[in-house]
């Protein structure tokens, strides 16, 4: 870990007891500061309660008065607080500088740093390049960390100088990282997601180019060329620019050309070889070959993973084979975007689950993905009716409404005819019957064992 003066003797206010949190906060300590934690839900539901206090972290749990700010030099906020919060706006009209956990971790990493952003496809990137890296390293370690669901402090107090850390980053996390500066910055690709926080598509935009903001020309950006928008986008960095496209050859980066990819005209393999299916995946791995030759990963290196790597879990995750039918589990696609990447991944007819969480659009998006890929379709959650409506328009030929997950395993399965996929890709948040996209697919995976009788294969 680097010897970081920033912070001794500063009062530094840690908004949010999550698993950031909790790690900011013991970091902090570790850096001199003098760090209080504070967050709306009692004591007995911070986990690290008594080891935090023990550390020297002062916790104020039950509520987050103003008066906190008092004295405070900083605010290391967790990323899904919204700025309109009250807590947050008296910080800035304080000028209390704010800056999420991640931040601090890029501060005390000793290794180089590879960012990985996008609206879909952030973790799978990820964990590809992390796999490749690792796999092609002659000394040190790859690492992950991040948005992927491991506090970014936490690894970057671990890794050394001969190792990369590879941090999976949001949009939310971006908007506090104001020094931030990855040697190599990947953006997957950019929609239109999370406006609910954002407000407007630009500030979503320009909350993805911060992982470039600070980058330089001996830096490079490995960014998606299918979109004349993000090509656009591109012209922002003062990084070097290497492309990865499905559909264009650019002979400085990753592409495919007759079902073969190919890095700088060198052939790397064949598509149909990539073992996770999909489009998205083959741009995710474009993504991931681009960042491992740029570190000399060798190609049968970066082959072996591709053709091994079975898919991240809740992110088009093979669960299963009952009955000559194969069950997915895509929980993690919370937006249409991620659902028509979802259903254009596979060939054989579909059987979709889908359904959630209501932030007021339609679907009329999905229409020519349902009318080309689905055999049937069960709907839950509070855009059943709008999703319906979609499916109608398509015309797919088995539309059910039903109340719950548990309920439309088993009306998928009755749907089905062997040779089909049975998908869980819900288009749509899941905060209005489960906690987290993780819950559901957790849930999702335990009905279809039940259903089926049969473990989920690993």
């Amino acid at each position: 870990m680097k010897k970081v003066d920033d912070y001794k003797n500063k009062n530094v206010l840690v908004f949010g007891a999550g698993m950031s949190g909790t790690n900011a906060a013991e970091l902090l300590v570790k850096l001199g500061a003098k760090a209080t934690l504070t967050d709306a839900k009692p004591a007995d539901q911070i986990k690290a309660y008594n080891d935090l206090q023990n550390d020297g972290v002062k916790v104020v749990a039950g509520k987050s008065p103003v008066s906190l700010l008092d004295g405070m030099d900083l605010m290391v906020k967790n990323p899904g607080i919204p700025y309109d919060n009250e807590l947050v706006k008296a910080a800035q009209s304080r000028n209390i500088p704010i800056i999420v956990e991640l931040e601090l971790a890029a501060e005390v990493s000793e290794a180089p740093l590879v960012g990985v952003t996008g609206s879909n496809g952030k973790t799978t990137t990820t964990t590809m390049i992390t796999k490749m890296l690792q796999a092609g390293k002659q000394h040190g370690t790859a690492l992950d960390g991040g948005n992927i669901g491991i506090p970014a402090t936490k690894v970057a107090q671990e890794v050394t100088k001969e190792d990369v850390l590879v941090l999976e980053i949001s949009s939310f996390m971006l908007l506090g990282t104001p020094k931030l500066h990855p040697h190599i910055a990947v953006i997957t690709n950019i929609f239109s997601n999370h406006l609910d926080y954002h407000k407007t598509r630009e500030n979503y935009v320009n909350a993805k180019m911060q992982i470039t903001k600070n980058q330089t020309k001996n830096d490079y950006l490995v960014i998606n060329f299918d979109s004349e928008e993000w090509r656009e986008l591109s012209k922002r960095s003062k990084a070097q620019i290497i492309p990865f496209s499905l559909t264009d050859h650019y002979q400085n980066g990753a592409y495919v050309s007759d079902g073969d990819i190919y890095f700088k005209d060198e052939f790397i393999m064949h598509e149909k070889d990539i073992r996770v299916p999909g489009e998205q995946n083959v741009q995710n791995a474009l993504a991931a070959i681009a960042v491992a030759k740029l570190y000399e990963v060798p190609t049968e290196a970066i082959v072996s993973v591709l053709k091994n790597f079975g898919g991240v879990r809740h992110r088009v995750q093979y669960v299963l084979t009952a009955d000559n039918r194969e069950f997915y589990n895509d929980s993690k696609a919370t937006d249409i975007e991620a659902t028509q990447m979802a259903l254009r991944g596979f060939d054989e007819p579909i059987v979709l689950l889908a359904g959630g969480l209501d932030r007021g659009y339609t679907f009329d998006k999905l229409v020519p993905d349902f009318k080309d890929s689905l055999a049937g379709i069960v709907l839950f959650g509070q855009t059943a009716d709008l999703l319906e409506e979609a499916a109608k328009k398509a015309g797919v030929p088995q539309i059910k409404k039903v109340k719950n997950l548990d309920e439309a395993v088993p009306e998928a399965f009755k749907m089905s005819k062997p040779g089909d996929i049975v998908l869980l890709s819900p288009a749509n948040a899941s905060w209005d019957q489960f906690a987290t996209y993780r819950d559901r697919g957790d849930e999702f995976i335990k009905d279809v064992e039940k259903l089926t009788g049969k473990k989920e294969t690993n």
